[in-house]
C-alpha cells in the first residue's frame, strides 16, 4: 500500500526497543530510530547488530527539516505519548509525496492461550515506574483514527493478521523490561526482582519452557487524499 522504495527513508518515531527499525532496516536505505529515552535506544542498538539503522535522541517536539525527509513514519506504541495533531502537522513536510504514516500495534484477544497475560500484567505493574507508566488514555480519549481524519493524512486504510505462536517464556521476561515504565530496571537488583516475579507467575502456564500466546497484529495506514 506504501510503496517503499529501495532508497526510501523511514522514520521510527518513539521506536523504543527497536523492533520495528530492525523490521524495516533491510527493507529500506536508511531507518532512523528516535526516542527520548537514553535507555530505550542503548536496548535498541545493541538489539539491531549490523543493520542500517541510525538512532537518534529526540522526540516528537524536535520534528524539522533537519531531519531530511521519508517515505515512512512507522510508530509502534508511541503515538499516544505525544501530542498527535501538532505530531502531524510537523511530519507533514518531512514525509514525500505518496509516503504514508504508519501505526502498528497488537493485542492478546481473551482466549484460553492468552490466560497468562492477567498475570504477567499484574507481576510488572508491580515494578513499574509509576511517573512514566501512568495511564494515557482517560475521559475524553480521542482515538487515533479521529486525529489521522482531521489531519493531512486522512485517508485511512488497516490491515491485520491473527498468529498462535510458541514463545519462550524468557521472552516475556525481555518483553517486561522493553516497556518504557520498566526500562530503567534492566539493571540491578530490581531487574532480577522483577524477572524472578514475572517467571513464577508464568509457571502455571510454562511447559519445557515455552509459553502458547495468541497475538492479533494490525497497521494503521494513513496517507494523504489522492496519493497512488
Amino acid at each position: 500500500m506504501t510503496g517503499l522504495p529501495r532508497d526510501g527513508r523511514v522514520l521510527d518515531l518513539g521506536c523504543g526497543p527497536g523492533q520495528l527499525a530492525q523490521a524495516f532496516a533491510p527493507l529500506a536505505a536508511e531507518v532512523l530510530a528516535v526516542d527520548p529515552e537514553p535507555e530505550m535506544l542503548r536496548v535498541a542498538r545493541q538489539a539491531a547488530g549490523g543493520a542500517r539503522i541510525r538512532f537518534l535522541q529526540a522526540s516528537s517536539h524536535d520534528l524539522g527539516p533537519a531531519f531530511g525527509r521519508f517515505h515512512l513514519v512507522v510508530m509502534g506504541r508511541s503515538f499516544h505519548w505525544m501530542d498527535r495533531a501538532e505530531t502531524l502537522r510537523r511530519l507533514d513536510p518531512l514525509i514525500e509525496p505518496g509516503g504514508a504514516v504508519v501505526l502498528f500495534g497488537d493485542t492478546l484477544p481473551e482466549l484460553p492461550d492468552n490466560a497468562w497475560r492477567m498475570p504477567w500484567r499484574e507481576a510488572v505493574t508491580r515494578f513499574r515506574n509509576l511517573d512514566i507508566g501512568r495511564p494515557h488514555h482517560g475521559p475524553g480519549w480521542v482515538r487515533h483514527e479521529a486525529v489521522l481524519l482531521d489531519s493531512a493524512f486522512s485517508r485511512l486504510d488497516s490491515v491485520a493478521a491473527i498468529d498462535r505462536r510458541r514463545i519462550p517464556a524468557a521472552t516475556l521476561v525481555e518483553r517486561a523490561l522493553s516497556r518504557s515504565s520498566t526500562a530503567q530496571l534492566r539493571h540491578g537488583e530490581r531487574s532480577a526482582a522483577l524477572s524472578e516475579a514475572v517467571l513464577r507467575a508464568l509457571e502455571p502456564f510454562t511447559v519445557d519452557g515455552m509459553i502458547t500466546e495468541v497475538v492479533e497484529a494490525y497497521a494503521l495506514i494513513a496517507t494523504r487524499p489522492g496519493a497512488a
